[in-house]
């Protein structure tokens, strides 16, 4: 990089600086946790010799610490995937259940972006639709951060909801479905053949907030492509060219990944891979009544504390499904 030709290439150099980021993201963690970790080892004995209660407190919770940094980097170690460290779009669909599972669908957006702020990734709202009585019929959101899409894609499946409906007066049991889409994002340097005679394209007028501009422009845009039947819309830009752009950007992003599936389908075949999770199955229960439970049907990782999971701790379902399948 100090070379006086580095910049010669500008496409060039910046693909070399990206991936010296990226391998900065592994180095530069280990070597602060080895610091860490001798100068804790350094300290630990002489506090104990000297019986100082609040030192040996001290170092045995930046321990722990140390402990909790190791396991995130054990996850982003599952991360090898080539999609792996891309940002990523979250698609949320209700299912059967009509109001009922429009309101799990909102509970579920709620989750996703909590869980998101945790860890520190921006969230933006590309699209949604408002169920008619209450809750969301569909949302994508979109998550840029490191590693989103390898953290994500643990989620993708349907969810399913067990409670006491609110919207029921008779106060009966309810069962209802979500399912949970994620891709990649990818980045414009890479080709994907989109013709125009594959796509219907629909404009629409957008929901929500957004005044005048909203109720009388037709800015929103559905996009088709009619062989994979792939359905991307976007209405968060105030144009409708902007919006345009961002359905091009995910229907490519969709494209890309089934590539990537069917090259990685390919390879697994070839090297005898039993282990699959069907896309669109069941993958978790969320159970609020007779008791409180969520529960992984691929992992059988479980926890009570249902409202932590809602309040967007998943990070354990997800560390369960990436030490079970890897980046698979």
């Amino acid at each position: 990089m100090e070379s006086d030709s580095f910049w010669l290439d500008n496409e060039k150099a910046k693909k070399t600086i990206s991936e010296c980021n990226e391998l900065k993201k592994w180095t530069v963690p280990c070597e602060e946790l080895k610091a860490q970790f001798d100068n804790v080892r350094e300290m630990l004995p002489e506090a104990y010799e000297i019986e100082d209660e609040g030192l040996i407190k001290e170092l045995t919770d930046e321990l722990d610490l140390i402990d909790t940094t190791l396991s995130e980097l054990e996850m982003r170690r599952m991360l090898s995937g080539e999609l792996d460290s891309k940002n990523c779009y979250l698609s949320i669909n209700s299912g059967a259940g009509g109001t009922e599972a429009c309101d799990w669908a909102l509970m579920l957006s709620r989750m996703y972006q909590r869980w998101a702020a945790k860890r520190n990734w921006k969230v933006e709202v590309v699209d949604f639709e408002d169920g008619e009585v209450a809750g969301l019929k569909s949302i994508t959101l979109k998550f840029t951060g490191d590693f989103a899409f390898g953290y994500s894609k643990a989620e993708k499946g349907v969810h399913r909801l067990v409670r006491i409906s609110p919207f029921d007066s008779n106060a009966k049991r309810h069962t209802s479905f979500a399912s949970v889409d994620v891709t990649p994002e990818i980045e414009d340097d890479i080709e994907i053949e989109i013709r125009p005679e594959d796509l219907r394209i629909d404009t629409y007028r957008a929901s929500g907030a957004g005044g005048q501009h909203v109720n009388k422009t037709e800015s929103a845009v559905r996009i088709t492509h009619l062989p994979t039947n792939i359905v991307v819309s976007s209405q968060s830009q105030r144009s409708q060219l902007q919006n345009k752009e961002t359905c091009f950007k995910l229907l490519r992003s969709k494209l890309y990944e089934l590539e990537v599936e069917a090259r990685e389908s390919k390879i697994k075949a070839l090297g005898g891979e039993k282990k699959e999770i069907a896309w669109g199955s069941q993958i978790r229960n969320y159970v609020f009544q007779p008791y409180t439970l969520v529960k992984d049907t691929r992992t059988k990782y479980e926890m009570g504390n249902i409202q932590a999971v809602m309040d967007g701790d998943i990070d354990g379902f997800v560390l369960a499904y990436l030490k079970e399948f890897g980046g698979s």
